[in-house]
């Protein structure tokens, strides 16, 4: 299977989560938020991450309504992503991100940890598993190739 290096991003009104991968393309893990800052600091906090991390795609979690469509905000994060995309000349994939941010919650309080204090934290967890979601489900798409001989009849096993 081929690695590949990615940044998760959970895109929010106030705040962005950023998540990255390791370099096996196996775990993802929070990295930054970024709040606060407008379209062009953006760009270059991404752009260095970016850069340091040789990112090849951005993963953007999609907020899709408990039903399943595509409501205003989950259109909203694909207009962000799309200009964040042409802007950083990256490709852009989408997971569904339906309860990531109620899964972070609740990890934090499994660390003893108040949500309301942390929503930095909440953001950065909730991309690690819109990434994570990414590479497992690539993984599950990607046929594992074996190498295999004919033993020599010949020979003794």
């Amino acid at each position: 299977m081929t690695h590949i290096s990615a940044l998760g991003l959970d895109i929010g009104k106030k705040r962005i989560g950023v998540a990255g991968c390791d370099r096996t393309g196996l775990i993802a893990s929070g990295i930054t938020t970024l709040e606060g800052r407008s379209f062009d600091q953006i760009l270059a906090d991404l752009r260095y991450l970016i850069q340091e991390r040789q990112v090849q795609v951005l993963v953007v979690g999609l907020p899709y309504t408990m039903d399943g469509e595509l409501g205003s905000q989950a259109r909203q994060v694909q207009k962000f992503a799309r200009r964040l995309s042409q802007a950083l000349e990256l490709p852009v994939d989408y997971v569904d991100e339906r309860l990531t941010s109620f899964e972070a919650e609740q990890l934090l309080l499994a660390e003893n940890r108040s949500p309301s204090r942390n929503k930095g934290m909440i953001d950065r967890k909730a991309a690690a598993i819109i990434l994570q979601q990414w590479l497992d489900r690539r993984r599950e798409m990607t046929p594992v190739s074996y190498s295999w001989e004919a033993p020599d009849p010949g020979q003794p096993a």
